[in-house]
């Protein structure tokens, strides 16, 4: 997923594998296994806003919402931003169990019912 997203931007800029490596101080033949999903992504975000310079990504835009959201996922991480919401928070057990295809207890459905018309 994140290396996927980042490997489609490279080759459009039309960065080789060792030269956007040069540019983002890594090491080819680890980054090589990031862009395979065989590594997870880099977490720091100097790390993340260095790829995202060489990739012409700006800061606070949607792709770079995306790279960051697929750098936490391929270490097995919740983005951040989900991590300070307490109502997100509390709603993840049946997010998860929803995704598992079991069914939400009753006081679940109603919290969602009542999140939802208020618009939260």
């Amino acid at each position: 997923m994140f290396g996927e997203f980042i490997k489609t931007r490279r080759i459009g800029k039309g960065l080789t594998l060792r030269k956007f490596c040069i540019l983002i101080d890594i090491d080819p033949s680890n980054w090589s296994k990031v862009e395979r999903g065989l590594h997870p992504a880099p977490q720091e975000d100097e790390k993340l806003k260095k790829i995202a310079n060489v990739l012409d990504i700006r800061e606070e835009s949607a792709d770079w919402q995306e790279l960051q959201d697929k750098a936490r996922i391929s270490a097995g991480a919740i983005p951040k931003d989900f991590l300070s919401d307490e109502r997100v928070l509390k709603s993840l057990p049946m997010f998860f169990r929803t995704l598992r295809s079991e069914k939400p207890t009753p006081e679940e459905l109603d919290m969602l019912i009542e999140s939802i018309r208020r618009g939260k």
